[in-house]
Formats: C-alpha cells, structure tokens, sequence
C-alpha cells in the first residue's frame, strides 16, 4: 500500500462517508465525505498552480474545516506542509519564509477553499515512500534559530497507530478538538486519533471555557494542555456531571502540576493521563489507560520507542529511537548530527530517569539545569516542592549569575507568600545549594502558545539580580 499519510487516512474513513466528521459550535456539521470533497478540490487548486512532491507550503491561518481540508490537500499532492504559530509577527514569519522556501504562503484557509470551490476534486494521491517528509514543524525556537523537525509520512503513521492503540480510540469515541493546529499536539497527536478511527470530532477555533462545558456532554475524550484543565477547575460549573459521559483527558505539551491532578480527580472523580512528547517524535511516552497513572510521572514509552538515560546513570538526558522520530533538521545537517549520538539515539534535550518500574520522570531540559557552586541542580524537583507550599501558585525555578556561586537557584512563583518564611520553609526540606536564594512573586508566568513556561525570558529578565 501507499505509504502517503493521507491514503491511510482516507482508507480508515467509516463505510458511510456521509457520517460526521467534523462537529462545529454552531450546530452545523461536515461530513467525511464534504472534507474529502474539499480536499480533493484544494489538491486540484495546488496541482494548478504547479505546487510538485517535496515542495513546502507554509501555512498562518486561523482554525476552519477549510483548513483540514487544506493539510489533507497537501499530503494528498505529495507536498509538505508547514504550519506557523498564529502568533508569529510579519518580522518572524519572514525567518521561516526564507528558511523553508514555500512555493506557497496561505494566509486565509477559507479564501483558498473558496478559490478551489468551481474545481473538479483531484482523486489521485499522489505515491509517497515512508521515509518522504509530510510536515515541517518548527521548534520553538527558545534559543537559538528556530529550526525546522522533517516528520515523515511513516512517522505518522506509526506514532498515531500506537495512540490508538495506547489509548483505546475506536470509531465510538467523539474528540473534543479546542486546541490550535499549528503544532504537534492538535496537528497529529488528537487529530490522528480521530481521522484513523473515522470518528467525529467537535471543532472548536479555540479553548473557551464556557464552550467547552456546553459541548463536553457530546466528547468521550479530550486532549489538552495543563492550562485547558486548571481554567476548567475554574468554573464551579465544572464537577463529576459534567465530565460524566467522558472516557478518557490527556494532558500534555507542558508540565502538569501535581495539584491540577488531584484537584481534577477530586472534582471529577477522573484522573488525567498525562503524556510526553515533542516537535521531533510526536508522542514517547504515555501514563497507562489501565493502571495506575501516577502524578508526576509520565509513564512509559509507547509499543517499538526505545529509551534510555545518557551514559547509564540514574539521572541524565533522555535518550529515544524509533519509527516516530523525525529524520533531521531542515537544510541543517549540523544541527542533525550533534542532536544524534554516535549509535544513532536522539538526544532529546531533556533530562529524567527510569524507575524501577519503568517508569519516567522529567526533572527539566538540560539547558535548564544550574550549576551552582559545582553542584547540579534540577529545577523540577525544587518546582514540585515550592508548589505545595502555600502562598505559591506556581513556580519556576531558573538559575542566574552570582558572583560566588556563578550560578545562583531563583524561583520567580505566581501568588503571595512571604519570600523569607518560605525559603526557610525550602530549606528544611533541601539541600542548601538547592534551596532557592530568592523567590520573587509575578502575576504570571510568561509561556508560549502551548503553555510551557518560557525560563529564557526570566533569565534574561533577572540576569542582574545579583550584579
């Protein structure tokens, strides 16, 4: 069989193609077989205007059906499709514009769709090989230029297939769809699970609280980043009622807190299976469906996902292999080889370890490790601790320059406690080199569209606090 993406999705589409496929706010719905019309006649619109295999579409719209249809379209044709941030000013799509080299920019899904609306759909799929790129997913790029992660066609296929079967996702499940498709997340991780079961999905443009309550009643399972679920706990509305008829909430894309967990199994009497992937392999690992999903922990590598901790020692950086692991870095054949070790593991910048049950643990990204005195410090566990005490909301632990120390242990917490109450409050429960020189309380953290925080800005923003 053809290893296109979009012939495995086309050929999972339910018997009756007039079934829902997508669900919209509005009450209106589209049919497998309207989005396979769509998509055949925004193939025909690209073929037309000479887009050939291999060539890239860069893509900054807002979340339509048209826009499904236009990722299918892309996929169908043999071309790869490159979504951006929504959020992304003119100056930086310029970057990724000149980095990927487009034979097309779509700003306006629907406009386009309108285009291709008098067009006869295009049947054809065009043959791919599994090791062909489908997507150009750009990291975020929180040092350093961003860079473009090359997702193949089999990388797809084999990290969707697993979710499935990780997950239990049949063709009686209904997604509810709020997050963005520009990343991974929304893109592959939910949308697959959806499109490779022929079940339906509720669109929503975005996250809004009060939508997502009115259409939780008609959802089995919901994907969606800590954020999503600590506005839920939010709305008094929120409680075991309204999360009766759900099977199944996935967190991931950033940390959960400990606390988000307990309160929302205390709330709903449902836990949230939290998950770990990125940009590079999609999914790696996963809490189980059954068993016992452990707050903190974000489980165990998906079915064929090889892990391991660098240099074999109990805590270190994350090491990964199989099918799900993208290929290289777009035009950056540099960047690919220090990204691989010798044996070929991915080096995912990350840093954990294994339990002895196999679970794992993320204690932080290896370029947010302090070094402090000639000790390492992890900030995740200072995180895990300052987070329960009260006063902190939440806390991001980041290291800054101190003249004695070259580094010094900081944590900048949402809330109001009193700084010195609560470091000696730390200081009890850690090490001295760990336990943080300062705790300074913001309104909020600054994060990226996904949620995760984003510590680059606070060291550039504290980088004199010991000057």
């Amino acid at each position: 069989m053809d290893a296109n993406f979009y012939a495995l999705v086309e050929s999972r589409m339910p018997d009756d193609r007039e079934a829902a496929c997508l669900i919209l706010p509005d009450g209106d719905q589209r049919s497998y077989a309207a989005i396979v019309a769509e998509t055949g006649r925004i193939a025909r619109l690209l073929v037309d205007r000479g887009i050939a295999p291999g060539d890239r579409i860069v893509v900054q719209t807002d979340k339509t059906p048209e826009l499904l249809a236009l990722y299918l379209a892309t996929l169908k044709i043999g071309a790869i499709y490159a979504p951006l941030n929504s959020a992304y000013t003119e100056a930086e799509i310029g970057y990724f514009i000149g980095d990927a080299e487009p034979a097309l920019v779509v700003r306006d899904a629907v406009a386009l769709a309108r285009e291709a609306a008098g067009l006869a759909p295009l049947d054809r799929i065009e043959p791919r090989a599994a090791d062909d790129v489908a997507s150009l997913i750009y990291t975020s790029g929180t040092t350093g230029r961003s860079k473009g992660a090359m997702l193949t066609h089999g990388n797809l296929a084999a990290n969707a297939e697993a979710l499935i079967e990780a997950w239990g996702y049949t063709r009686a499940d209904v997604l509810l769809h709020a997050l963005p498709i520009f990343h991974v997340h929304g893109l592959f991780i939910a949308l697959h699970c959806a499109l490779l079961t022929g079940g339906p999905l509720i669109w929503l443009p975005r996250f809004d609280e009060a939508e997502v309550l009115r259409m939780l009643p008609r959802a089995t399972v919901m994907m969606g980043v800590p954020t999503f679920y600590t506005r839920l706990l939010a709305q008094p509305a929120f409680d075991r009622n309204a999360a009766a008829h759900m099977r199944l909430f996935v967190s991931g894309s950033a940390p959960l807190l400990e606390g988000t967990f307990a309160e929302f199994e205390a709330r709903t009497g449902q836990r949230i299976l939290e998950r770990y992937g990125m940009s590079e392999a999609i999914v790696i690992t996963t809490n189980p469906l059954a068993g016992d999903r452990v707050p903190g922990s974000v489980g165990f590598p998906l079915p064929g996902v090889g892990l391991r901790i660098a240099g074999g020692e109990e805590t270190g950086g994350i090491e990964i292999r199989g099918p799900s692991v993208f290929s290289g870095y777009w035009r950056m054949p540099e960047k690919t080889a220090e990204a691989f070790t010798a044996d070929g593991w991915f080096k995912t910048g990350d840093v954990g370890r294994m339990d002895s049950d196999g679970r794992l643990w993320i204690s932080g990204r290896a370029k947010d490790l302090i070094i402090s005195g000639g000790y390492n410090v992890y900030p995740k566990e200072i995180e895990l601790l300052l987070d329960t005490l009260d006063g902190v909301g939440e806390s991001a632990v980041i290291g800054v320059p101190h003249p004695d120390f070259g580094e010094a242990v900081i944590a900048v917490a949402t809330g109001a406690g009193d700084e010195a109450a609560l470091i000696a409050e730390a200081r009890e429960r850690l090490a001295g080199f760990k336990t943080p020189k300062r705790i300074l309380f913001v309104d909020e953290l600054p994060r990226n569209a996904m949620g995760k925080v984003q510590k680059a800005l606070l060291r550039e923003r504290f980088a004199d606090l010991f000057a």
